[in-house]
């Protein structure tokens, strides 16, 4: 069986080690071709992640990447139609909500290959995010949607999509958190912050609900340091642009420093107080290391770990961001609501019927 994996983002990244590696162990007489659209082209957001991830380099690298999102998914579009009429793979694997989930999944469906897509059934129920239209289509045409919760399949479910096509699989970013928490490593620069662990706040901010907006990052800014923790923001390159631009200044209780590598986000997420962040992914990590975390959105996916207390929405609203950090007070971490850290094991044995 050869299968054709879709990634172009960060997380994606992260995802794809999983089931590549369950790939391996389960199912190693499947071909598996990986393609990165270059939707994250920065070398720092990129190809260090292939290296501390221990997976190979892409087999094909589309180098799309920069220009807005109609550009970016036509442009992923035919670069993959060609490529998938090339390879005529079995199956084509997307993860996630990216322009590039997206257009693998258009180009595949197009074509009759039977679609996958890893995360299926997340809703923020706002439309005006372009992550939200992505999900949204792409569950529409996949052929197997594999759920990593009961919530995410419930919202499958009340779009009238067949419970035949639904696998409730647990969250890949879990199997991800066991793997390569034991291979975490600190920052070189974070002993020359005079911080320990456990008193510092871990910030990540790029969504562009955010970033194209001034009162928001001024909003956010403002809360991060009226809150008087020390706060350590990898700063994405979205981000600081868009700081320059608006002429938001940081407070002085913000460290910015350059994108980390996923094993030193491991780290950090693993040392720090509290995480503050706007990332889909990150409020879950902070979930698998018991961390509270207060998401810089109005809405979010993981609505579990709103209704769980593990999470709190501040939005962009200065006073309740510094009034979260200041007072955060969540509630043990018992619950198991991504499953058992077998989802990648799962989505290989379910694609391999």
């Amino acid at each position: 069986m050869k299968v054709l994996t879709v990634i172009g983002a960060r997380p994606q990244f992260i995802k794809a080690a999983v089931v590549s590696r369950a790939f391996v162990e389960h199912r190693p007489d499947v071909h598996e071709i990986l393609v990165h659209t270059g939707q994250h082209y920065d070398a720092n957001m990129s190809d260090v992640f292939f290296d501390e991830l221990g997976i190979p380099l892409p087999d094909h690298n589309l180098g799309i990447g920069g220009g807005t999102h109609g550009q970016n998914t036509g442009r992923m579009l035919e670069k993959l139609e060609a490529l998938m009429q090339a390879e005529r793979p079995d199956w084509v694997l997307v993860y996630g909500d990216t322009d590039s989930t997206l257009a693998g999944a258009l180009a595949s469906a197009k074509l009759h290959i039977p679609v996958a897509h890893v995360e299926a059934g997340l809703r923020s129920f706002n439309r005006y995010m372009p992550e939200e239209i992505n999900r949204v289509l792409t569950d529409h045409v996949a052929a197997l949607l594999f759920a990593p919760s009961e919530v995410a399949r419930t919202n499958l479910c009340n779009e009238g999509i067949a419970n035949d096509r639904i696998r409730l699989v647990g969250d890949v970013m879990y199997d991800a958190a066991l793997f390569y928490n034991e291979r975490a490593r600190k920052p070189a620069w974070f002993d020359s912050l005079s911080l320990r662990s456990n008193e510092f706040v871990l910030c990540t901010i790029h969504r562009a609900e955010n970033t194209d907006q001034e009162a928001r990052m001024q909003g956010i800014f403002d809360g991060l340091g009226e809150s008087g923790l020390p706060i350590i923001l990898p700063l994405h390159p979205r981000t600081s642009k868009k700081l320059t631009q608006m002429n938001v200044n940081l407070p002085a209780n913000v460290t910015a420093v350059d994108p980390v590598g996923y094993l030193e986000m491991v780290w950090l997420e693993a040392n720090c107080k509290i995480i503050a962040t706007d990332s889909g992914g990150v409020q879950k990590e902070a979930y698998f290391h018991k961390k509270p975390c207060i998401t810089l959105r109005d809405e979010t996916e993981w609505v579990e770990l709103i209704e769980g207390g593990y999470n709190a929405l501040a939005g962009a609203n200065s006073k309740e961001i510094s009034n979260l950090i200041r007072s955060a007070n969540f509630p043990r971490f018992e619950s198991n609501i991504y499953g058992s850290g077998d989802a990648g094991r799962n989505i290989v044995e379910w694609m391999c019927r």
